[in-house]
């Protein structure tokens, strides 16, 4: 958000003044993506700013769906903190078909502040009808298995399938590694990762790169985080214990534990995403079931507080965690450590999810 101050010299009227915002806000993110085929005809359309918003502004008439001249019929809202925008259809949409979302010139930023211009995007729907909530658009924050701000650190045999970066910290927050610098400089490689390890001090593109991924980390965490009316609300009183996870949003305003075996269950296109305002502990040798089909790149984990992964707990699913992310003695993970601060790892096995 763009301030304009004025200064009046000393002696010729008084101290400094703040202007107001008169900058208009802009569209950073959408989901489905820009000419995006195949999206699921059960899903949100969300539309992510690059500021807060008026959220009435942002009402059905300002952000529409349509097919040709057909309307489509939906609920628009906004998340708690007035960045994300959500079309909800009605009804499923049809199959095999284009539609355009359009956000016009009447939302407004909460300085009232409008789009320069009408933001139009377009999207081809699948034939697959799928349950629970759109997928969290993770951005280039996708393109790492693990990616933290302040350190990754290893002990022990650990083997990852992936890239690893760390941003803004640098390469010497990389630790446990045994990491070889490539020649150009802008990434480094390590005989347990099949992959390769960035870090903010390398070498142009990298450090913009990671700076780009790590916006997109926390826009996907705010994007997570900002859901709402989930269909499932503390369940188990944040114990998940023994428990099969149908699709769909879930919301803990609790800690989160699980101290024996878990399912979760449904076809490869379907969606869960876990809310959970403070730690997710998984105990000592808990095992993830996937069942029917469920995919662990449409698992959503946000977790306000601490996640940790006990001794050869295997787990599954995308962490979008806001502090650390703590991997013990053997544990595995099927998905990505997508963390705020650090990523710990001991002995561990880290896989990115299947596309």
């Amino acid at each position: 958000m763009a301030l304009l101050l004025v200064g009046f010299l000393a002696g010729c009227g008084g101290p400094a003044t703040e202007e107001a915002d008169i900058t208009a806000p802009t569209v950073s993110l959408t989901s489905p993506l820009d000419a995006a085929i195949g999206v699921t005809r059960s899903g949100n359309i969300t539309a992510t700013f690059n500021e807060a918003m008026n959220a009435t502004t942002l009402t059905d008439a300002s952000f529409t769906l349509a097919a040709g001249a057909t309307a489509v019929a939906g609920i628009v809202s906004m998340d708690s903190g007035s960045i994300v925008a959500t079309f909800d259809p009605t009804v499923d949409l049809a199959s095999n078909t284009l539609y355009t979302a359009t956000i016009t010139t009447a939302a407004q930023d909460v300085a009232g502040n409008a789009l320069a211009a009408n933001y139009v995007w377009t999207f081809t729907t699948g034939t697959v009808v799928v349950f629970g909530p759109a997928p969290v658009p993770l951005g280039t924050a996708g393109n790492y298995v693990i990616l933290a701000k302040s350190a990754v650190s290893t002990t022990g045999t650990t083997a990852v399938t992936g890239h690893i970066a760390v941003s803004p910290a640098a390469t010497s927050f990389l630790t446990g590694f045994s990491e070889t610098m490539d020649s150009s400089n802008t990434f480094a490689t390590s005989s347990v990762v099949t992959g390769r390890l960035y870090a903010a001090d390398m070498t142009e593109p990298t450090p913009t790169n990671l700076t780009t991924a790590v916006g997109d980390m926390q826009t996907a965490y705010t994007d997570a985080a900002g859901r709402v009316t989930p269909d499932f609300t503390n369940l188990g009183a944040g114990n998940v214990t023994g428990l099969t996870l149908e699709p769909g949003l879930y919301n803990w305003g609790t800690d989160l534990i699980a101290t024996s075996g878990v399912t979760i269950s449904g076809a490869a296109d379907d969606v869960w995403i876990f809310q959970v305002s403070g730690d997710l502990t998984i105990g000592n040798g808990v095992i993830f079931t996937l069942s029917g089909g469920a995919q662990s790149k449409n698992i959503f984990w946000q977790v306000a507080g601490q996640a940790t992964l006990g001794t050869t707990a295997d787990f599954k699913g995308i962490i979008l965690c806001q502090t650390a992310i703590v991997m013990q003695n053997g544990a595995a993970l099927n998905g990505r450590a997508l963390a705020q601060t650090a990523v710990t790892l001991d002995a561990n096995a880290v896989t990115q999810p299947a596309e």
